[in-house]
């Protein structure tokens, strides 16, 4: 059997559609992984395609290279991921996938009402701030704290 032909990281630029420079930083992160030759030169095997487009199509519904990176941590850097290894994780991303969607429905809703609220103010915005305990009372001041003494003149 002939041994397998190893990509040079140009070939995988330009196959992948991914910067060499983005290919040394995947690889730094442990996402892909290549083999060096005796002049240090970086080869892959062609299963580094698959993982990229994985890592591609991760990016692109919004998950960070931490958590792709996070999910890889189970599989061999060495081969492709099957579609077993992409069924489970479609299931592990899907929850993070599902809180970011309703997010951005809650926004993409709160905008309409935007204009007319009247809060001006990114303080007091239910899009930007919904954890604002006091946005239901109305605009304007509504907690008093102590003021501190002032220390004794000298």
């Amino acid at each position: 059997m002939a041994p397998e032909a190893l990509l040079a990281i140009g070939e995988v630029s330009a196959r992948s559609g991914v910067a060499v420079s983005a290919l040394r930083y995947y690889e730094t992160l442990g996402l892909i992984a290549s083999r060096r030759t005796t002049g240090n030169q970086r080869r892959y095997r062609r299963a580094v395609l698959r993982r990229i487009a994985v890592i591609q199509a991760a990016q692109h519904v919004g998950l960070s290279l931490d958590e792709v990176r996070d999910a890889f941590a189970a599989l061999d850097p060495e081969h492709a991921p099957t579609k077993r290894d992409w069924a489970a994780l479609a299931r592990r991303w899907r929850p993070v996938l599902d809180a970011r969607i309703e997010a951005l429905q809650q926004v993409r809703d709160g905008l309409s009402q935007c204009v007319g609220c009247g809060c001006l103010s990114m303080r007091q915005c239910a899009i930007y701030n919904p954890q604002d305990e006091l946005a239901a009372t109305g605009p304007g001041a509504r907690r008093r704290f102590p003021i501190p003494p002032s220390p004794p003149a000298r």
